[in-house]
């Protein structure tokens, strides 16, 4: 990091270093370089270029030099022309056929759909190291009863790895989107100004080859495929699409971090994000254990739908064939989304390695709140032997609010004792009956099957694709 000049946080503190090397100035002109010489080498074939400048330009492609670059880019204003300048010079047998037929979008939208397939697929595959680290959690919590809860009030009892099934189902729909999106990721192609490659049907006349198998030699180098038409660039659509599937994402891992703030707060206490030996929580409240992990997740989620905003937007006003006014922005939405998922991904899976599950503050709130579950079945069963449904209501009515009074005072839940002295109920139902009915680890059906489902679907995922690398050596 330049301590001197402003940087953004993705350049040094949030995303992997894999995936700001790929989003690194160096690698995409690195990138433009690998196109030029693909496009060399097919022109060698189609014969509009010889060997021994074809070789010439593959053999200086990664000398690359953002300074000199830049110094000329300064001056002319057009950053691709003042890498073709550099990249030419230095190439002095082959460089001044560089870029032939070519225009700009051709180079950068070649090199920006290759990279984000290439981030895709390594979003993806720490995706299915998330959704494993949440399967081992929900086998070992499928049947660890806990209390749920609607309105942030107190409901009726489930598991805890049902909860965490939750948040690993709706990451299992990310991981379909992010797929989909995977595969919809195609390239412009080599198409020329418009996209309809009529500068190099021109300069093919004659060759016995066409600008389609100059596309495939190029494409095929990348590893990927075009749609059928174009303009001079490939459909801005696609960029919203894919920052919608990351802002989708994010939106799944911030409930899942919201969550576990609000279980970690003193009235709930029941799950905590890991807290290290030495960690600080507060410069000046030394007893703070402020859930800072989670706190990060929901505030860096919130840029990703602002990203996807800025690609709408991008989409619906890239005017007939072509405008730059998505130029400027994508030098920043298209990488920082990918660091910021990356992040979220990755701080996610810290929480869930390492996340604290407070068994015994669990089976308190449980007893606390637990037996109120049960009065809904206790007025059925009551019902069936006999009893009238609306004064059974009435009765369990009056003496829920008795008990929630009682725990509002600090006192345990007297429910079941004030049902089993409850003449009405012991009418048609045995106290012990009753007692046994308002035991909450009775009523949380087939919550642990259906962790232990889902934990199934998590282990039978087949693994994420990923395009090839494109080799250092060109």
């Amino acid at each position: 990091m330049d301590e001197t000049n402003y940087a953004s946080p993705f350049s040094w503190r949030y995303g992997s270093a894999a995936l700001r090397e790929l989003f690194s100035e160096r690698e995409r002109r690195r990138l433009w370089r690998a196109v030029w010489v693909a496009l060399a080498r097919s022109q060698e074939r189609s014969g509009l270029i010889s060997k021994a400048e074809a070789d010439d330009i593959a053999a200086h492609a990664n000398e690359i030099d953002i300074a000199s670059a830049l110094a000329i880019e300064r001056e002319i204003g057009h950053d691709l022309m003042a890498e073709i300048t550099v990249f030419a010079s230095q190439a002095t047998v082959g460089g001044g056929k560089i870029h032939l037929g070519a225009t700009s979008m051709d180079i950068e939208d070649t090199v920006e759909t290759h990279r984000m397939r290439q981030a895709v697929g390594l979003l993806g595959a720490s995706l299915h190291a998330l959704l494993g680290a949440f399967a081992a959690r929900i086998e070992a919590t499928a049947e660890l009863v806990c209390m749920g809860y609607t309105h942030l009030q107190p409901a009726e009892p489930t598991t805890v790895g049902h909860r965490l099934a939750v948040y690993a189902q709706d990451l299992l729909i990310d991981e379909a989107l992010l797929r989909d999106a995977f595969e919809a990721l195609t390239a412009k192609g080599i198409r020329g100004a418009v996209g309809t490659s009529a500068a190099y049907e021109r300069l093919l006349r004659g060759s016995g080859r066409t600008a389609k198998d100059q596309e495939d030699d190029v494409l095929a180098h990348f590893d990927l495929k075009a749609r059928d038409v174009a303009t001079q660039t490939y459909p801005r659509k696609l960029d919203y699409l894919v920052l919608s599937v990351l802002a989708g994402l994010g939106a799944s891992l911030s409930k899942f971090a919201a969550d576990v703030r609000i279980l970690s707060s003193p009235g709930f206490g029941e799950m905590f994000e890991p807290f290290g030996p030495k960690q600080v929580g507060s410069s000046s409240m030394p007893f703070k254990r402020n859930p800072v992990l989670s706190e990060r997740i929901g505030s860096l989620a919130r840029l990703l739908p602002a990203f996807a905003q800025t690609a709408w937007q991008n989409a619906a006003t890239n005017y007939l064939e072509r405008t730059l006014d998505d130029s400027a922005n994508r030098r920043t939405i298209l990488p920082e989304a990918f660091l910021c998922a990356d992040e979220l991904l990755s701080v996610a899976r810290r929480v869930v390695d390492g996340l604290r599950i407070d068994e015994r503050r669990i089976a308190q709130n449980l007893r606390a709140f637990g037996p109120f579950a049960g009065s809904e079945v206790v007025m059925m069963e009551a019902v069936k032997s006999g009893g009238d449904r609306q004064a059974l209501h009435e009765a369990l009515r009056t003496a829920a609010m008795r008990a929630y009074e009682r725990l509002a005072a600090g006192g345990d839940n007297p429910l079941a004792q004030l049902l089993a002295d409850d003449e009405q109920l012991t009418s048609v139902l045995d106290p012990a009956e009753i007692r046994a009915l308002l035991d909450p680890s009775g009523h949380v059906g087939d919550a642990p099957e259906r962790a232990r489902e889902l934990v199934a679907r998590i282990r039978a995922l087949p693994p994420f694709p990923h395009p090839r690398a494109l080799a250092e050596s060109l």
